[in-house]
């Protein structure tokens, strides 16, 4: 049964490592799922308390980046208001519409929230490309996240 178990977690570790690129999945949260199931399975004996507590807030400052990176990056561009928020709403309904959602949510948020605001065409266009650009850092950042916490985890188990 352990084997069998371990197996389950090297595949939640595995395809949650693709899940910090493809927004389809919840990359962050397998890896901590399949890291916690490794360790239970180990009976917390090379991965205690302090380990899990510190992937665990790696893992949660990675999904604060993932959500609030478009939006930074429209901030970065000097965004109205209304875009921040249009971003942050576009980031919340994208969810809802698998991948397409994602990509193209924030940027639609952040377009129509600059147009809101009164700004010319271009202009809010060139804020939806800032934001998009927030949301491409933030997957990239959230990729090094996730990789640091599986070079925890493997320290964990070489020093543990």
């Amino acid at each position: 049964m352990d084997i069998a178990l371990y197996l389950l977690a090297a595949i939640l570790i595995v395809t949650g490592l693709a899940g910090a690129i493809l927004p389809v999945l919840p990359g962050i949260p397998m890896i901590f799922g399949g890291i916690w199931l490794a360790a239970a399975v180990d009976d917390y004996r090379h991965l205690g308390l302090g380990w899990l507590l510190a992937i665990g807030a790696l893992g949660a400052l990675g999904v604060i980046v993932d959500f609030v990176a478009a939006t930074l990056g429209a901030r970065r561009i000097g965004a109205s208001r209304m875009a921040l928020w249009g971003a942050s709403l576009g980031t919340l309904v994208g969810m809802f519409f698998g991948l397409p959602g994602l990509v193209f949510g924030p940027f639609a948020g952040a377009l129509v929230g600059e147009l809101a605001s009164g700004t010319s065409v271009l202009r809010s266009t060139h804020v939806g490309v800032g934001t998009w650009l927030g949301l491409l850092c933030g997957t990239l950042l959230k990729l090094v996240i996730s990789c640091v916490m599986v070079g925890l985890f493997g320290l964990a188990l070489l020093v543990g």
